[in-house]
């Protein structure tokens, strides 16, 4: 199995709109999300289209990934990332919906494991640890900005 697709969803008592600026404003996730976020720079914007170099925290380890994000105005965005120095690449949605009492996000990533040997220990690791992880280290820190 090349690949493994992983699947949330979350509510946040907050309007969409705050969420949407909050999550798309990616230069700031190094000061909102610094337990996955160490820095990200955008090297190109083309409208909705950013190409972005980050550096980001997972496993214990700090490691370059190269992002290309679409932003979907008022939904969220979608992004495709690679990590050269893992041989992982992976697809990501983060996608919102209004509900009567704040938003609902719906996230999904597909992650392609490259390496044949990271495999075998890749599906139990990332299906049990990085929903937990992401959970706490994002979706809890944007409840803390946004819902107040």
């Amino acid at each position: 199995m090349k690949e493994i697709v992983l699947c949330a969803k979350w509510f946040v008592r907050a309007p969409l709109e705050k969420v949407f600026q909050v999550m798309t404003d990616f230069e700031k996730y190094p000061e909102h999300f610094p337990k996955v976020a160490e820095s990200i720079r955008i090297i190109e914007r083309k409208g909705d289209c950013l190409q972005m170099e980050a550096t980001v925290k997972s496993f214990g380890s700090k490691f370059p990934v190269k992002m290309r994000t679409r932003i979907l105005s008022g939904k969220g965005f979608i992004s495709d990332n690679e990590s050269l120095k893992f041989g992982v690449s992976g697809h990501e949605e983060f996608l919102l919906s209004e509900n009567q009492e704040g938003t609902m996000v719906d996230y999904t990533y597909q992650v392609s494991i490259h390496k044949p040997w990271l495999r075998i220990i890749a599906k139990p690791l990332l299906g049990w640890y990085s929903m937990r992880h992401w959970e706490k280290a994002i979706i809890d820190e944007l409840k803390r900005l946004v819902e107040r």
